[in-house]
Protein backbone atom coordinates (compact mmCIF):
# COMPACT_ATOMS: atom_id res chain seq x y z
CA UNK A 1 0.00 0.00 0.00
CA UNK A 2 2.71 2.22 0.55
CA UNK A 3 4.34 1.60 -2.53
CA UNK A 4 1.06 2.40 -4.44
CA UNK A 5 0.89 5.63 -2.38
CA UNK A 6 4.85 6.45 -3.32
CA UNK A 7 3.73 5.94 -7.04
CA UNK A 8 0.65 7.86 -6.92
CA UNK A 9 2.53 11.14 -5.31
CA UNK A 10 4.88 10.91 -8.32
CA UNK A 11 2.46 10.57 -10.79
CA UNK A 12 0.75 13.77 -8.98
CA UNK A 13 4.16 15.43 -8.66
CA UNK A 14 4.94 14.63 -12.56
CA UNK A 15 1.53 15.87 -13.41
CA UNK A 16 2.81 19.05 -11.46
CA UNK A 17 5.56 19.51 -13.39
CA UNK A 18 3.68 19.19 -16.81
CA UNK A 19 1.30 21.29 -15.64
CA UNK A 20 4.13 24.14 -14.84
CA UNK A 21 5.74 23.62 -17.74
CA UNK A 22 2.49 23.86 -20.16
CA UNK A 23 1.92 27.40 -18.14
CA UNK A 24 5.10 28.78 -18.09
CA UNK A 25 5.70 27.60 -21.97
CA UNK A 26 1.99 29.16 -23.21
CA UNK A 27 2.90 32.70 -20.74
CA UNK A 28 6.91 32.73 -22.36
CA UNK A 29 5.29 32.16 -25.86
CA UNK A 30 2.22 35.11 -25.36
CA UNK A 31 4.86 37.64 -23.94
CA UNK A 32 7.77 36.39 -26.60
CA UNK A 33 4.93 37.69 -29.14
CA UNK A 34 4.52 41.34 -27.76
CA UNK A 35 7.92 41.48 -27.94
CA UNK A 36 8.63 40.00 -31.43
CA UNK A 37 5.75 42.99 -33.08
CA UNK A 38 7.92 45.36 -31.42
CA UNK A 39 11.13 44.05 -32.63
CA UNK A 40 9.71 43.06 -35.98
CA UNK A 41 10.85 39.75 -35.99
CA UNK A 42 8.02 36.75 -37.10
CA UNK A 43 6.61 35.50 -33.49
CA UNK A 44 6.54 31.78 -34.54
CA UNK A 45 10.01 32.21 -34.67
CA UNK A 46 10.08 33.13 -30.88
CA UNK A 47 7.75 30.24 -30.29
CA UNK A 48 11.08 27.87 -31.95
CA UNK A 49 13.43 29.63 -29.97
CA UNK A 50 11.07 28.86 -26.50
CA UNK A 51 11.06 25.24 -27.40
CA UNK A 52 15.07 25.29 -28.66
CA UNK A 53 15.76 26.69 -24.71
CA UNK A 54 13.60 24.05 -22.97
CA UNK A 55 15.03 21.27 -25.24
CA UNK A 56 18.05 18.79 -24.52
CA UNK A 57 20.76 21.50 -25.47
CA UNK A 58 18.94 24.56 -23.87
CA UNK A 59 18.26 25.60 -19.91
CA UNK A 60 16.00 23.40 -18.96
CA UNK A 61 17.82 20.39 -20.86
CA UNK A 62 14.42 18.39 -21.40
CA UNK A 63 15.28 15.74 -23.18
CA UNK A 64 12.63 14.91 -26.10
CA UNK A 65 13.66 12.23 -29.35
CA UNK A 66 10.69 10.13 -29.22
CA UNK A 67 9.65 10.76 -33.33
CA UNK A 68 6.18 8.62 -33.00
CA UNK A 69 4.94 11.19 -30.21
CA UNK A 70 6.56 14.48 -31.95
CA UNK A 71 4.47 13.06 -35.11
CA UNK A 72 1.27 12.62 -33.12
CA UNK A 73 1.02 16.07 -31.81
CA UNK A 74 2.16 18.13 -34.71
CA UNK A 75 -0.34 16.49 -36.84
CA UNK A 76 -3.52 17.48 -34.47
CA UNK A 77 -1.93 20.41 -34.23
CA UNK A 78 -1.65 20.90 -37.97
CA UNK A 79 -5.80 19.65 -38.31
CA UNK A 80 -6.81 22.62 -36.65
CA UNK A 81 -4.35 24.95 -38.27
CA UNK A 82 -5.07 23.69 -41.70
CA UNK A 83 -8.95 23.44 -41.36
CA UNK A 84 -8.56 27.29 -40.16
CA UNK A 85 -6.57 27.93 -43.00
CA UNK A 86 -10.02 26.88 -44.99
CA UNK A 87 -12.14 28.65 -41.96
CA UNK A 88 -10.86 31.85 -41.93
CA UNK A 89 -10.26 32.31 -46.04
CA UNK A 90 -12.99 35.27 -47.07
CA UNK A 91 -14.20 33.41 -50.81
CA UNK A 92 -15.61 36.85 -52.04
CA UNK A 93 -11.93 38.11 -51.66
CA UNK A 94 -10.03 34.72 -52.61
CA UNK A 95 -12.38 34.37 -55.96
CA UNK A 96 -10.58 36.62 -58.08
CA UNK A 97 -7.38 34.72 -57.32
CA UNK A 98 -7.75 31.78 -56.97
CA UNK A 99 -7.25 29.93 -60.19
CA UNK A 100 -3.44 30.87 -59.54
CA UNK A 101 -3.34 30.21 -56.53
CA UNK A 102 -4.70 26.48 -56.56
CA UNK A 103 -1.99 26.67 -59.82
CA UNK A 104 0.81 27.33 -57.45
CA UNK A 105 -0.23 24.88 -54.58
CA UNK A 106 -0.44 21.59 -56.98
CA UNK A 107 1.24 22.48 -59.81
CA UNK A 108 3.95 24.81 -58.03
CA UNK A 109 4.50 22.15 -55.68
CA UNK A 110 5.41 19.35 -57.64
CA UNK A 111 7.62 22.05 -59.67
CA UNK A 112 9.56 22.83 -56.23
CA UNK A 113 9.83 19.82 -55.62
CA UNK A 114 11.38 18.36 -58.60
CA UNK A 115 13.99 21.42 -58.54
CA UNK A 116 14.87 21.02 -55.03
CA UNK A 117 14.97 17.39 -55.43
CA UNK A 118 17.02 17.45 -58.97
CA UNK A 119 19.73 20.21 -57.03
CA UNK A 120 20.25 18.37 -53.95
CA UNK A 121 20.45 15.05 -55.91
CA UNK A 122 23.56 16.66 -58.63
CA UNK A 123 24.95 19.10 -56.15
CA UNK A 124 24.50 17.76 -53.01
CA UNK A 125 25.18 14.01 -54.20
CA UNK A 126 22.28 12.46 -52.57
CA UNK A 127 20.24 9.55 -53.36
CA UNK A 128 17.44 10.48 -55.66
CA UNK A 129 14.63 9.46 -53.65
CA UNK A 130 15.75 10.95 -50.77
CA UNK A 131 16.46 13.76 -53.02
CA UNK A 132 13.23 14.13 -53.76
CA UNK A 133 11.59 13.49 -50.76
CA UNK A 134 14.25 16.41 -49.59
CA UNK A 135 12.16 18.54 -51.97
CA UNK A 136 8.86 17.25 -51.57
CA UNK A 137 9.24 18.03 -47.86
CA UNK A 138 10.22 21.76 -48.74
CA UNK A 139 8.01 22.30 -51.80
CA UNK A 140 5.26 24.01 -49.45
CA UNK A 141 5.03 27.30 -48.46
CA UNK A 142 3.77 27.84 -44.54
CA UNK A 143 0.17 29.12 -43.83
CA UNK A 144 0.68 29.89 -40.18
CA UNK A 145 3.77 31.82 -40.95
CA UNK A 146 2.27 33.73 -43.91
CA UNK A 147 -1.45 34.19 -42.01
CA UNK A 148 0.81 35.59 -39.10
CA UNK A 149 2.64 38.15 -40.81
CA UNK A 150 -0.19 39.82 -42.35
CA UNK A 151 -2.38 39.95 -39.84
CA UNK A 152 0.39 41.25 -37.56
CA UNK A 153 1.89 43.68 -39.46
CA UNK A 154 -2.28 44.40 -41.24
CA UNK A 155 0.14 43.83 -44.31
CA UNK A 156 -2.58 44.49 -47.47
CA UNK A 157 -1.19 43.81 -50.91
CA UNK A 158 -1.71 45.81 -54.54
CA UNK A 159 -3.14 43.28 -57.13
CA UNK A 160 -5.32 40.87 -54.85
CA UNK A 161 -1.43 39.20 -53.71
CA UNK A 162 -2.45 38.82 -50.10
CA UNK A 163 -5.37 36.80 -51.03
CA UNK A 164 -3.60 35.16 -53.54
CA UNK A 165 -0.95 34.12 -50.88
CA UNK A 166 -3.14 33.19 -48.39
CA UNK A 167 -5.13 30.20 -50.42
CA UNK A 168 -2.01 28.65 -52.24
CA UNK A 169 -0.32 28.77 -48.75
CA UNK A 170 -3.50 27.11 -47.30
CA UNK A 171 -3.95 24.59 -50.18
CA UNK A 172 -0.84 23.82 -50.52
CA UNK A 173 0.04 21.38 -48.02
CA UNK A 174 -2.31 18.80 -48.83
CA UNK A 175 -0.67 18.26 -51.85
CA UNK A 176 3.10 18.40 -49.93
CA UNK A 177 1.86 15.89 -47.61
CA UNK A 178 0.49 13.67 -50.86
CA UNK A 179 4.07 13.47 -52.53
CA UNK A 180 6.12 12.86 -49.10
CA UNK A 181 3.55 10.27 -48.74
CA UNK A 182 3.67 8.67 -52.28
CA UNK A 183 8.23 8.62 -52.05
CA UNK A 184 8.28 7.32 -48.31
CA UNK A 185 6.01 4.04 -49.58
CA UNK A 186 8.01 3.86 -52.74
CA UNK A 187 11.47 3.53 -50.37
CA UNK A 188 9.54 1.27 -48.11
CA UNK A 189 8.20 -1.21 -50.32
CA UNK A 190 8.71 0.10 -53.99
CA UNK A 191 5.35 0.79 -56.19
CA UNK A 192 4.24 -0.27 -59.51
CA UNK A 193 2.60 2.22 -61.39
CA UNK A 194 -0.93 1.17 -60.93
CA UNK A 195 -0.28 1.53 -57.15
CA UNK A 196 1.15 5.01 -57.52
CA UNK A 197 -1.80 6.48 -59.56
CA UNK A 198 -4.19 4.73 -57.30
CA UNK A 199 -2.28 6.20 -54.52
CA UNK A 200 -2.92 9.60 -55.67
CA UNK A 201 -6.52 8.98 -56.67
CA UNK A 202 -7.16 7.93 -53.15
CA UNK A 203 -5.48 10.91 -51.46
CA UNK A 204 -7.85 13.39 -53.75
CA UNK A 205 -11.28 11.85 -54.30
CA UNK A 206 -11.60 10.36 -50.98
CA UNK A 207 -10.48 14.01 -49.24
CA UNK A 208 -12.61 15.77 -51.75
CA UNK A 209 -15.97 13.85 -51.01
CA UNK A 210 -15.49 13.69 -47.29
CA UNK A 211 -14.13 16.98 -46.96
CA UNK A 212 -17.72 18.69 -49.29
CA UNK A 213 -20.18 16.05 -48.14
CA UNK A 214 -19.01 16.78 -44.34
CA UNK A 215 -19.17 20.53 -44.77
CA UNK A 216 -22.69 20.35 -46.36
CA UNK A 217 -24.21 17.74 -44.12
CA UNK A 218 -22.55 20.32 -40.80
CA UNK A 219 -24.70 23.34 -42.33
CA UNK A 220 -27.53 21.61 -42.60
CA UNK A 221 -27.67 20.49 -39.39
CA UNK A 222 -26.46 24.01 -37.71
CA UNK A 223 -29.45 25.84 -39.68
CA UNK A 224 -31.75 23.05 -38.30
CA UNK A 225 -30.58 22.51 -35.04
CA UNK A 226 -30.35 24.89 -31.41
CA UNK A 227 -27.74 24.36 -29.19
CA UNK A 228 -29.47 25.22 -25.84
CA UNK A 229 -25.91 25.49 -23.98
CA UNK A 230 -23.97 27.90 -25.06
CA UNK A 231 -20.47 27.30 -26.60
CA UNK A 232 -21.52 23.26 -27.54
CA UNK A 233 -21.78 25.02 -31.64
CA UNK A 234 -18.62 25.62 -31.28
CA UNK A 235 -17.57 22.47 -29.66
CA UNK A 236 -19.67 20.89 -32.18
CA UNK A 237 -17.07 22.80 -35.19
CA UNK A 238 -14.55 21.70 -33.21
CA UNK A 239 -15.34 18.12 -33.58
CA UNK A 240 -16.11 18.73 -37.63
CA UNK A 241 -12.56 19.72 -38.11
CA UNK A 242 -11.05 16.57 -36.33
CA UNK A 243 -13.50 14.64 -38.18
CA UNK A 244 -12.92 15.95 -41.41
CA UNK A 245 -9.08 14.75 -41.27
CA UNK A 246 -9.86 11.60 -39.05
CA UNK A 247 -12.46 10.41 -42.05
CA UNK A 248 -10.31 10.14 -45.24
CA UNK A 249 -7.65 9.09 -43.43
CA UNK A 250 -9.06 5.86 -42.35
CA UNK A 251 -10.15 5.24 -46.00
CA UNK A 252 -6.42 5.90 -47.03
CA UNK A 253 -7.07 9.60 -48.40
CA UNK A 254 -5.49 12.66 -47.29
CA UNK A 255 -6.68 14.14 -43.74
CA UNK A 256 -4.87 17.84 -44.16
CA UNK A 257 -6.93 18.33 -47.85
CA UNK A 258 -10.48 16.77 -46.19
CA UNK A 259 -9.90 19.51 -43.54
CA UNK A 260 -9.04 22.63 -45.48
CA UNK A 261 -11.98 21.88 -47.53
CA UNK A 262 -14.59 21.89 -44.95
CA UNK A 263 -13.11 24.73 -43.34
CA UNK A 264 -13.19 26.96 -46.60
CA UNK A 265 -16.94 25.46 -47.21
CA UNK A 266 -18.02 26.35 -43.38
CA UNK A 267 -16.05 29.21 -43.20
CA UNK A 268 -18.11 30.94 -45.99
CA UNK A 269 -21.37 29.32 -45.21
CA UNK A 270 -24.52 31.29 -43.28
CA UNK A 271 -24.01 29.58 -39.88
CA UNK A 272 -25.49 29.95 -37.06
CA UNK A 273 -23.45 32.37 -34.14
CA UNK A 274 -20.43 32.49 -36.76
CA UNK A 275 -18.97 35.93 -35.44
CA UNK A 276 -18.28 34.64 -32.21
CA UNK A 277 -16.85 31.27 -33.56
CA UNK A 278 -14.42 32.80 -35.55
CA UNK A 279 -12.58 34.35 -32.51
CA UNK A 280 -12.53 31.09 -30.71
CA UNK A 281 -10.92 29.07 -33.82
CA UNK A 282 -8.92 32.34 -34.12
CA UNK A 283 -8.07 31.29 -30.16
CA UNK A 284 -7.63 27.57 -30.79
CA UNK A 285 -5.48 28.03 -34.09
CA UNK A 286 -2.82 30.32 -32.09
CA UNK A 287 -2.73 28.03 -29.30
CA UNK A 288 -1.76 24.94 -31.71
CA UNK A 289 0.83 27.79 -33.24
CA UNK A 290 2.22 28.10 -29.89
CA UNK A 291 2.23 23.98 -29.62
CA UNK A 292 3.21 23.30 -32.90
CA UNK A 293 6.67 25.16 -33.09
CA UNK A 294 7.54 24.65 -29.28
CA UNK A 295 7.71 20.37 -29.95
CA UNK A 296 9.26 21.17 -32.96
CA UNK A 297 12.15 23.37 -31.10
CA UNK A 298 12.30 20.80 -28.23
CA UNK A 299 12.47 17.57 -30.62
CA UNK A 300 15.48 19.73 -32.59
CA UNK A 301 18.89 19.51 -30.72
CA UNK A 302 20.74 22.78 -31.72
CA UNK A 303 24.25 20.96 -31.01
CA UNK A 304 23.64 19.27 -34.26
CA UNK A 305 22.43 22.63 -36.42
CA UNK A 306 26.03 23.41 -37.02
CA UNK A 307 27.09 20.05 -39.03
CA UNK A 308 23.84 20.65 -41.32
CA UNK A 309 23.94 24.83 -41.64
CA UNK A 310 25.86 24.59 -44.86
CA UNK A 311 23.64 22.05 -46.64
CA UNK A 312 20.94 24.17 -45.49
CA UNK A 313 22.10 27.48 -46.59
CA UNK A 314 22.63 26.11 -50.10
CA UNK A 315 19.22 24.71 -50.06
CA UNK A 316 17.83 27.53 -48.82
CA UNK A 317 19.68 29.91 -51.16
CA UNK A 318 18.21 27.87 -54.36
CA UNK A 319 14.95 27.72 -52.55
CA UNK A 320 14.84 30.93 -52.30
CA UNK A 321 16.56 32.47 -55.33
CA UNK A 322 16.38 30.35 -58.31
CA UNK A 323 13.69 27.87 -57.25
CA UNK A 324 10.72 29.73 -56.06
CA UNK A 325 10.94 32.81 -58.46
CA UNK A 326 11.47 30.47 -61.22
CA UNK A 327 7.83 28.34 -60.33
CA UNK A 328 6.15 31.94 -59.85
CA UNK A 329 7.22 33.00 -63.02
CA UNK A 330 6.29 30.17 -65.17
CA UNK A 331 2.91 29.78 -63.55
CA UNK A 332 1.53 33.76 -62.92
CA UNK A 333 3.65 35.21 -66.26
CA UNK A 334 0.80 33.78 -68.38
CA UNK A 335 -2.12 35.60 -66.18
CA UNK A 336 0.13 38.54 -66.68
CA UNK A 337 0.77 38.95 -63.42
CA UNK A 338 3.39 42.15 -62.94
CA UNK A 339 6.91 41.62 -62.12
CA UNK A 340 6.88 43.22 -59.02
CA UNK A 341 3.73 41.07 -58.05
CA UNK A 342 6.00 37.95 -58.75
CA UNK A 343 9.10 38.90 -56.96
CA UNK A 344 7.29 39.27 -53.79
CA UNK A 345 5.11 36.32 -54.12
CA UNK A 346 8.52 34.32 -54.69
CA UNK A 347 10.42 36.07 -51.53
CA UNK A 348 6.55 35.39 -49.89
CA UNK A 349 7.28 31.62 -50.17
CA UNK A 350 8.16 30.97 -46.69
CA UNK A 351 8.96 27.70 -45.59
CA UNK A 352 7.37 26.61 -41.81
CA UNK A 353 6.09 24.25 -39.72
CA UNK A 354 4.71 22.12 -42.14
CA UNK A 355 8.27 20.85 -43.63
CA UNK A 356 9.50 19.98 -40.24
CA UNK A 357 6.44 18.19 -39.30
CA UNK A 358 6.70 16.13 -42.43
CA UNK A 359 10.21 15.52 -42.20
CA UNK A 360 9.52 14.37 -38.64
CA UNK A 361 6.89 11.95 -40.69
CA UNK A 362 9.75 10.37 -42.62
CA UNK A 363 11.57 10.18 -39.41
CA UNK A 364 8.23 8.36 -37.98
CA UNK A 365 7.96 5.83 -40.76
CA UNK A 366 11.38 4.45 -40.40
CA UNK A 367 12.76 5.04 -43.67
CA UNK A 368 16.78 4.77 -43.55
CA UNK A 369 18.33 8.17 -44.50
CA UNK A 370 21.54 8.87 -45.12
CA UNK A 371 21.05 12.36 -44.16
CA UNK A 372 19.88 14.07 -41.44
CA UNK A 373 16.29 14.79 -42.81
CA UNK A 374 14.79 16.87 -39.76
CA UNK A 375 17.74 19.09 -38.62
CA UNK A 376 18.39 19.84 -42.38
CA UNK A 377 14.69 20.95 -42.96
CA UNK A 378 14.71 22.56 -39.44
CA UNK A 379 17.60 25.02 -40.68
CA UNK A 380 15.94 25.64 -43.54
CA UNK A 381 12.64 26.72 -41.78
CA UNK A 382 14.65 29.18 -39.33
CA UNK A 383 16.76 30.83 -41.93
CA UNK A 384 13.38 31.19 -43.81
CA UNK A 385 11.06 32.57 -41.09
CA UNK A 386 14.17 34.73 -39.88
CA UNK A 387 15.61 36.11 -43.08
CA UNK A 388 12.01 36.21 -45.55
CA UNK A 389 9.58 36.77 -42.75
CA UNK A 390 11.63 39.60 -41.12
CA UNK A 391 12.06 41.39 -44.70
CA UNK A 392 8.93 41.15 -45.82
CA UNK A 393 7.11 44.07 -45.06
CA UNK A 394 10.22 45.43 -45.88
CA UNK A 395 10.25 43.66 -49.36
CA UNK A 396 6.68 44.69 -50.11
CA UNK A 397 7.39 48.37 -49.57
CA UNK A 398 10.45 48.49 -51.67
CA UNK A 399 8.62 46.76 -54.66
CA UNK A 400 5.40 49.47 -53.77
CA UNK A 401 2.94 46.89 -53.46
CA UNK A 402 1.64 47.62 -50.20
CA UNK A 403 -2.05 48.99 -50.60
CA UNK A 404 -2.47 51.96 -48.09
CA UNK A 405 -6.20 52.21 -48.55
CA UNK A 406 -7.43 48.54 -48.20
CA UNK A 407 -7.46 46.42 -45.36
CA UNK A 408 -6.04 42.77 -45.25
CA UNK A 409 -8.73 41.55 -42.95
CA UNK A 410 -10.97 41.99 -45.36
CA UNK A 411 -9.70 38.57 -47.20
CA UNK A 412 -10.79 36.64 -43.57
CA UNK A 413 -14.11 36.12 -42.69
CA UNK A 414 -14.30 37.60 -39.16
CA UNK A 415 -14.15 40.90 -41.12
CA UNK A 416 -17.28 42.98 -42.18
CA UNK A 417 -17.83 45.78 -43.91
CA UNK A 418 -20.48 46.77 -42.67
CA UNK A 419 -20.45 49.89 -39.62
CA UNK A 420 -21.51 47.36 -37.00
CA UNK A 421 -25.41 48.73 -35.68
CA UNK A 422 -26.73 48.47 -32.25
CA UNK A 423 -30.39 47.97 -32.24
CA UNK A 424 -32.58 49.01 -29.60
CA UNK A 425 -36.68 48.98 -28.42
CA UNK A 426 -39.10 50.72 -26.51
CA UNK A 427 -42.98 50.64 -26.05
CA UNK A 428 -44.77 53.90 -26.88
CA UNK A 429 -46.63 54.10 -23.38
CA UNK A 430 -49.89 56.01 -22.51
CA UNK A 431 -48.50 59.96 -22.58
CA UNK A 432 -45.65 59.45 -24.32
CA UNK A 433 -44.38 62.19 -27.05
CA UNK A 434 -44.82 60.17 -29.33
CA UNK A 435 -48.44 58.66 -29.68
CA UNK A 436 -50.35 59.99 -32.27
CA UNK A 437 -47.32 61.48 -34.12
CA UNK A 438 -46.01 60.74 -38.28
CA UNK A 439 -42.55 59.18 -38.05
CA UNK A 440 -41.69 62.22 -40.28
CA UNK A 441 -42.93 64.65 -37.28
CA UNK A 442 -40.70 62.90 -34.44
CA UNK A 443 -37.29 63.91 -33.16
CA UNK A 444 -35.02 61.29 -32.75
CA UNK A 445 -31.46 61.35 -31.28
CA UNK A 446 -28.39 62.48 -33.72
CA UNK A 447 -27.21 59.40 -36.12
CA UNK A 448 -30.26 57.05 -35.00
CA UNK A 449 -32.90 55.79 -37.08
CA UNK A 450 -36.20 54.25 -36.64
CA UNK A 451 -36.44 50.91 -38.36
CA UNK A 452 -39.08 49.36 -37.65
CA UNK A 453 -42.59 49.51 -35.64
CA UNK A 454 -43.83 46.20 -33.77
CA UNK A 455 -47.91 46.59 -33.21
CA UNK A 456 -49.49 43.50 -32.28
CA UNK A 457 -48.42 40.86 -34.56
CA UNK A 458 -48.13 43.21 -37.27
CA UNK A 459 -43.78 44.30 -37.84
CA UNK A 460 -44.20 47.49 -39.98
CA UNK A 461 -41.34 49.24 -41.86
CA UNK A 462 -41.95 53.01 -41.19
CA UNK A 463 -42.74 55.45 -44.20
CA UNK A 464 -42.82 59.39 -43.15
CA UNK A 465 -46.48 59.22 -42.89
CA UNK A 466 -46.77 56.27 -40.86
CA UNK A 467 -48.23 56.83 -37.20
CA UNK A 468 -47.47 55.88 -34.08
CA UNK A 469 -49.98 54.60 -31.62
CA UNK A 470 -49.96 53.80 -27.97
CA UNK A 471 -49.13 50.20 -27.19
CA UNK A 472 -46.63 50.27 -30.32
CA UNK A 473 -43.05 48.88 -29.96
CA UNK A 474 -40.40 51.25 -31.56
CA UNK A 475 -37.31 49.63 -32.62
CA UNK A 476 -34.51 52.46 -33.46
CA UNK A 477 -31.15 51.67 -34.79
CA UNK A 478 -27.44 53.26 -34.13
CA UNK A 479 -23.66 52.55 -34.37
CA UNK A 480 -22.32 50.12 -32.01
CA UNK A 481 -19.94 51.65 -30.02
CA UNK A 482 -16.62 49.83 -30.56
CA UNK A 483 -14.20 51.45 -27.45
CA UNK A 484 -14.69 48.92 -25.04
CA UNK A 485 -12.29 49.35 -22.90
CA UNK A 486 -13.46 52.12 -21.36
CA UNK A 487 -16.36 50.62 -20.54
CA UNK A 488 -16.27 49.13 -16.72
CA UNK A 489 -19.74 47.66 -16.00
CA UNK A 490 -20.13 45.73 -12.35
CA UNK A 491 -23.02 44.28 -10.83
CA UNK A 492 -25.11 45.06 -7.53
CA UNK A 493 -27.29 42.43 -5.98
CA UNK A 494 -29.99 44.50 -3.93
CA UNK A 495 -30.14 42.65 0.05
CA UNK A 496 -33.22 43.77 2.02
CA UNK A 497 -31.03 45.64 4.42
CA UNK A 498 -29.21 47.50 1.60
CA UNK A 499 -29.43 51.51 2.17
CA UNK A 500 -31.37 51.31 -1.53
CA UNK A 501 -33.74 49.19 -1.10
CA UNK A 502 -37.26 50.44 -1.33
CA UNK A 503 -35.98 53.98 -2.94
CA UNK A 504 -36.59 55.45 -6.18
CA UNK A 505 -33.26 56.04 -8.46
CA UNK A 506 -33.80 60.23 -8.29
CA UNK A 507 -33.59 59.53 -4.58
CA UNK A 508 -29.95 57.90 -4.80
CA UNK A 509 -26.36 59.64 -4.77
CA UNK A 510 -24.16 58.53 -6.67
CA UNK A 511 -20.72 59.33 -7.68
CA UNK A 512 -20.63 61.68 -10.97
CA UNK A 513 -18.37 59.07 -12.57
CA UNK A 514 -21.11 56.18 -12.00
CA UNK A 515 -24.45 55.26 -13.90
CA UNK A 516 -26.80 52.48 -13.33
CA UNK A 517 -27.62 51.15 -17.13
CA UNK A 518 -29.76 48.43 -16.42
CA UNK A 519 -31.61 46.51 -13.63
CA UNK A 520 -32.59 42.96 -13.93
CA UNK A 521 -36.07 41.92 -11.97
CA UNK A 522 -36.24 38.35 -12.12
CA UNK A 523 -36.63 37.40 -15.58
CA UNK A 524 -37.37 41.00 -16.65
CA UNK A 525 -34.72 43.62 -17.95
CA UNK A 526 -35.41 47.24 -16.73
CA UNK A 527 -34.20 50.61 -17.96
CA UNK A 528 -34.09 52.70 -15.00
CA UNK A 529 -35.99 55.60 -14.76
CA UNK A 530 -36.63 58.25 -11.72
CA UNK A 531 -39.01 56.97 -11.10
CA UNK A 532 -38.27 53.14 -10.76
CA UNK A 533 -38.48 51.75 -7.16
CA UNK A 534 -35.64 48.94 -6.53
CA UNK A 535 -36.73 46.65 -4.68
CA UNK A 536 -35.13 43.45 -3.27
CA UNK A 537 -32.97 40.82 -5.39
CA UNK A 538 -32.85 43.35 -7.90
CA UNK A 539 -29.37 43.04 -9.81
CA UNK A 540 -28.23 46.65 -10.72
CA UNK A 541 -25.82 46.86 -13.71
CA UNK A 542 -23.31 49.55 -13.31
CA UNK A 543 -20.91 51.32 -15.41
CA UNK A 544 -17.74 53.60 -14.19
CA UNK A 545 -15.50 55.90 -16.16
CA UNK A 546 -11.93 55.48 -15.98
Amino acid sequence: RQMCIRDSLKGDQMLIQILLLFSFVAIACVLCNKLTNRVGIPMLLAFLGVGMLCGTDGLLGISFENDAICEQVSTVALIFIIFYGGFGTKWSEAKPVAGRSVLLSTVGVFLTAGLVGGFCHFVLHMQWLEALLTGSVLSSTDAASVFSILRSKRLNLKDGTASLLEVESGSNDPVAFLMTTVILTMMTDGMSVGTVLYLIFAQIAYSIFIGVGLAWLTVQFLKRFHFETSGFDMIFLLAVAVLSYALPVLIGGNGYLSAYIAGIILGNARIPNKKKQVPFFDGVTGLMQMLLFFILGLFATPSRLPSVLLPALVIAGFLTILARPIVVGVLLTPFRARLRQQLLVSWSGLRGATSAVFAVTALASGVALEQDLFHTVFCVVLLSIAIQGTLLPACAKKLDMIDEDGDVLKTFTDYTEEQELQLIQFPIASGSAWAGKAVRELILPPETLLVMLIRGTETMIPKGDTMVQEGDTAVLSASAYRDDHRIHLCELEIQPTHAWCGREIRELTLPSEELIILIRRGTQSLIPQGNLKIQSGDVLVMNATE
